[in-house]
């Protein structure tokens, strides 16, 4: 039996707002529908008219890959922390907590680039608005006539680096920083339902763009004929692999080599992990074991893939039939913005126009459909740094590894903010030179989930468990190869995601040596019941001596007691209390020691484990003796390591320098003198 003491029960917190899991799914879609408003034309550039062909991999690699990795990482990892809670599970102690690190690197490489690539586009969709061109014109005139005003070299060098493009985007950027403080309640009810209206009326707009695209395809199969020939002749339209050839074998595996540089298609999971919390389950739930919350969020991942599935599809078929080559790439006038082109009827290819589509399209109709993918865009760019500002404390907190202060404040939330701008400037705010990074973090973090939910499962030791691994070890593999080629073809976005992960070790590993000296302890448990009574018999003792005992130590009890008495000039009327205190999960910031305590040869002994540190826990006991009776003395003897490395031990192993840390405790926690116990070194 396990007893728990000394631990005063915590205040209930204020449950979170949660709602149904159809309006989380505009959350959701905020990060993950709004790839649309640039995918289609990456798909083109990197696939040509194999375009719709590897989408419909990417569908498949969705539906099965990466929903039933998330589908798994759901039901088995506390809300909210995805992949990374199962890691810690698996993969014990620092190395644990460094993969981890990396993997919140990663996840912030993943937020960050998602806002600044989702800022960018809308910055395209603004541009490109036929009805907003005379305003965006007539302030370039302006900034010319500020360009002309001073002939300075430095000054020319300044204005000849901005253009729209940045201008337009960084204002967007510091527009967003103003909003910081409605935003800063995190996913509140109007939030969400914010986001559930504007990605509705998205969607319907989007569906009337592809609905109309391919009942025009269907009256006109010519168009289908001219692409099939074009595939079978090897007219492909893009830069071929020079072992590609034209039977359908080779077709395909040049749309799986094309697979990373399409994996944008990918990015919606990782929010719906972090919007899970405030999925509404049953009002039966389990804490720990939500099982409706659970199955109302598989339902929020079927459903978002099957929708996106068929979206990307949709638009991957009519850009790739409809819209001339020179048009979506870079430089023409539908690249980033293939759908929004279509709704403003533009001319498609010399003989079609989007007018011949649907004669709804044109400026007004294009206008407010570029309206709606800007504010989604922007919107997206809000709803993850949400998400990155309530994941990251969720594990750096609890490792003691983000500042209290830091985290009231939000300061990782304003670096990243900083971070915003400078990547902004730094890519001069183009979707093309910031997409390669952002796939390899949406790729890291797929293959994260896909090692967590193998590990997981092959360590469960039930063989069909264990058989059941073998597929998810084939995604984890999938979405590596596709990260290592991502990384091959674009070595300098893998740098950028190394630097967030410095970013992000560094800071955790400063606040963690900061933190390092808070009591850092949540109670004592007992082995049973006995040790339970016997603690509470040995603190009503009057006066009592504590002496840290190492169990592999040379001595028995007996003689290591002789010998204190001897040395320490004790009589026998003066009791004494052997600490055998070991360090086995010194990873772990709090600690709830686990406590048993026997009695050899008149001797009494308390034996703890699952410590985080020894020096910790020892206050603690001391402390808890000195709630009753004269304070204790706790008697330690010299130690012969230097300074640094009994530091070093503290921190990594939480063993070293453990009587200067325990005086240092013992003074933090209790400011009064009489009341303190005593640290005697001899």
């Amino acid at each position: 039996m396990t007893a728990v003491v000394d631990s005063p029960a915590p205040a209930k917190p204020t449950p979170p707002y949660r709602a149904a899991w159809y309006l989380i799914l505009g959350l959701v879609g905020l990060d993950y529908f709004s790839t649309l408003a640039y995918q289609p034309s990456i798909a083109f550039e990197a696939a040509g008219v194999l375009a719709p062909l590897a989408t419909a991999f990417i569908v498949l690699l969705t539906l099965l890959g990466a929903l039933p990795v998330y589908a798994y990482i759901a039901g088995h990892s506390p809300p909210g922390q995805g992949s990374m809670a199962i890691i810690e599970h698996v993969v014990h102690g620092w190395k644990g907590k460094f993969l981890i690190l990396v993997l919140l690197g990663f996840a912030a490489t993943n937020f960050v680039f998602t806002r600044t690539l989702s800022t960018a586009d809308a910055t395209v969709h603004i541009v490109h608005n036929p009805s907003w061109q005379p305003t965006i014109d007539s302030m370039a005139e302006a900034g010319k006539e500020a360009q002309a005003a001073y002939h300075n070299s430095f000054w020319q060098s300044i204005w000849n680096f901005w253009d729209r493009q940045l201008v337009i985007t960084l204002l967007l950027l510091v527009l967003y920083c103003l909003f910081i403080p409605i935003f800063w309640s995190g996913f509140t009810k109007r939030f969400v339902q914010v986001a559930a209206v504007l990605v509705g009326i998205y969607l319907v707009l989007t569906l009337i763009v592809l609905l109309s695209s391919l009942f025009f395809l269907a009256r006109h199969g010519d168009r289908f004929d001219l692409w099939l020939a074009n595939i079978h002749s090897g007219h492909w339209e893009f830069e071929a692999p020079s072992w590609a050839d034209v039977d359908a074998w080779s077709i395909v595996k040049v749309c799986l080599w094309l697979l990373p540089k399409m994996a944008l298609g990918l990015s919606g999971f990782e929010m719906c992990m972090v919007v899970m919390p405030i999925v509404r389950g049953n009002t039966n739930d389990e804490p720990n074991q939500p099982a409706g919350q659970i199955r109302n969020t598989r339902k929020l991942m079927l459903t978002s893939a099957l929708v996106m599935s068929g979206l990307l599809l949709g638009s991957a078929l009519v850009t790739t039939l409809l819209m001339a080559p020179e048009t979506l790439r870079a430089g023409g006038a539908a690249h980033e913005r293939a759908l929004a082109a279509i709704a403003h009827g533009e001319t498609l290819t010399s003989e079609v126009s989007g007018r011949d589509l649907n004669p709804l399209f044109g400026s007004v109709f294009g206008t407010i459909y570029d309206v709606s993918t800007i504010l989604m865009l922007c919107l997206a760019g809000a709803s993850v740094s949400l998400g990155m500002r309530s994941l990251l404390p969720q594990f750096l907190l609890r490792f003691g590894m983000e500042l209290q202060w830091a985290n009231a404040t939000g300061f990782i939330f304003l670096i990243f903010n900083a971070i915003n701008l400078v990547i902004t400037l730094l890519f001069k705010a183009s979707v093309d030179a910031q997409r390669s990074a952002y796939a390899i973090s949406v790729l890291s973090l797929m293959a994260c989930g896909g090692f967590a939910t193998t590990m997981h499962l092959f360590r469960s030791r039930v063989w069909w468990r264990m058989l059941l691994a073998v597929p998810f070890a084939v995604i984890f593999i999938v979405f590596l190869g596709m990260a290592l080629g991502l990384v091959w073809h674009h070595p300098a976005s893998v740098v950028i995601s190394g630097l967030f992960i410095v970013t992000v070790i560094v800071s955790s590993l400063l606040s963690r040596w900061w933190r390092s000296k808070e009591f850092r302890f949540e109670g004592f448990e007992f082995d049973n019941e006995e040790s339970r009574l016997r603690w509470d018999t040995l603190r009503f003792l009057h006066y009592s001596i504590l002496v840290p005992h190492r169990p592999e130590g040379h001595h028995t009890l007996a003689e290591k007691e002789a010998r204190i008495r001897q040395r320490h000039r004790l009589g026998n009327d003066v009791p004494i209390v052997f600490l055998e205190t070991t360090a086995d999960e010194p990873s772990e910031f709090l600690q709830k020691p686990l406590v048993s305590i026997e009695q050899h040869d008149g001797s009494y002994v308390i034996r703890v484990k699952r410590c985080a540190s020894v020096a910790h826990v020892i206050a603690a006991i001391g402390i808890e003796f000195s709630k009753v009776g004269e304070p204790p003395e706790i008697h330690f003897g010299w130690s012969d390591e230097s300074a640094l490395r009994a530091m070093l031990e503290f921190l990594l192993f939480g063993e070293g320098n453990i009587p200067w840390l325990v005086h240092d405790l013992l003074k933090r926690h209790e400011s009064d003198a009489t009341k303190r116990p005593r640290v005697i070194v001899g």
